[in-house]
């Protein structure tokens, strides 16, 4: 089931919780800075690289004066045209590097936690994998709780990809495999030819290696058992209804299949990548959200959203072009059955 439009998600929102807040997160998603001119995507919609760091300030801010907890930013934190740049001149450091502490001394300023998922700009796990500090999360994918009774799972949709791996990695010879069985064009950017939802398979796209569909299997029986309530993040998106398909994840059915065994523990997604809003309730009463990106928003403009997290319900408070929404979660799940490790997912599904 597909909400028609935000305002009708939205509207009612003040007296529909009928539960005190439990707290606030600030939410926003490719901000993707590059210390260059404007420009615009492959379709031709504008981009504002250097204006990015000013919206983020702004978002920030207001963050601030809200008191959030933390902020979730949804992954391209920079953009890939900082690898074509030359070196700092003052520190020797590469331009992606630069471009990268930038913006996160720019989070800094909020004073409070920031998640940050891995998207497809270049460099990242290669800056966390160092461990100096400049990327401090303890892995690609990780968990993070807020509150009591609460659990974010944060996921790495780039495990399995040509991008996240270099080549000779099995992470990145599996998604070559993948690409080579699904995507006919010899430039694996491109998806001409592809028909629906095969067009997910490019390059610039990835999936959930067995590994991590294990521990995240992991992480909801916990959940579960604990009757906790969670949301999945991940930069790549989980559900068709929400983005273009060549937005989605490469196994998002297997992402979704676990998530559904949890409906009830699983109240919402959110994901970044497609740079517009998208807006989905699933069969299992899963709520799935995309989000706009902070790059294509125009000087004037903003675009975050501030989270109210109820026991009954979630609001997301969009701020000018980022859409508003409200929704009542469903009764919270009974401790799930543990599955057995035969019946555990197994890894990215060649599936269209």
């Amino acid at each position: 089931m597909t909400v028609p439009t935000a305002a009708a998600a939205g509207s009612g929102a003040a007296t529909a919780a009928k539960s005190a807040k439990l707290f606030s997160f600030g939410l926003l998603s490719d901000v993707q800075y590059s210390d260059k001119e404007d420009g615009a995507s492959f379709h031709g919609t504008p981009r504002y690289y250097r204006y990015a760091l000013q919206q983020l300030d702004r978002a920030v801010d207001a963050m601030r004066a809200a008191d959030v907890a933390f902020a979730l930013h949804l992954g391209d934190i920079v953009d890939y045209h900082n690898t074509l740049l030359p070196d700092c001149p003052d520190s020797g450091l590469p331009a992606s590097e630069t471009a990268l502490r930038e913006v996160l001394q720019h989070f800094d300023r909020l004073g409070r936690p920031t998640l940050h998922l891995l998207g497809t700009r270049l460099g990242i796990r290669e800056l966390q994998q160092r461990q100096d500090g400049v990327w401090d999360a303890p892995h690609s994918y990780y968990t993070f709780s807020p509150a009591p009774g609460w659990r974010f799972i944060c996921l790495d949709g780039y495990d399995v990809s040509i991008l996240g791996w270099p080549a000779g990695h099995p992470l990145h010879e599996q998604a070559r495999a993948l690409l080579e069985a699904n995507n006919p064009n010899e430039d694996k950017n491109s998806g001409k030819g592809l028909v629906g939802l095969q067009r997910r398979f490019v390059k610039f796209g990835g999936g959930i290696s067995a590994a991590q569909l294990a521990w995240l299997q992991q992480q909801l029986e916990a959940a579960a058992a604990g009757g906790e309530r969670v949301i999945c993040c991940c930069h790549l998106c989980f559900h068709p209804d929400t983005c273009s398909p060549v937005c989605l994840m490469w196994n998002y059915q297997e992402v979704l299949e676990v998530l559904h065994r949890y409906a009830g523990t699983v109240v919402a997604t959110l994901a970044g990548h497609a740079h517009m809003d998208g807006m989905a309730t699933d069969a299992a009463g899963i709520r799935h959200r995309v989000c706009k990106a902070v790059l294509e928003t125009p000087p004037g403009r903003e675009c975050y959203g501030i989270v109210d997290v109820y026991s009954d319900a979630i609001h997301i408070r969009g701020v000018d072009t980022f859409a508003s929404e409200h929704w009542l979660l469903p009764p919270l799940a009974a401790p799930a059955p543990a599955v057995a490790a035969a019946e555990r997912p197994h890894g990215v599904a060649v599936r269209a």
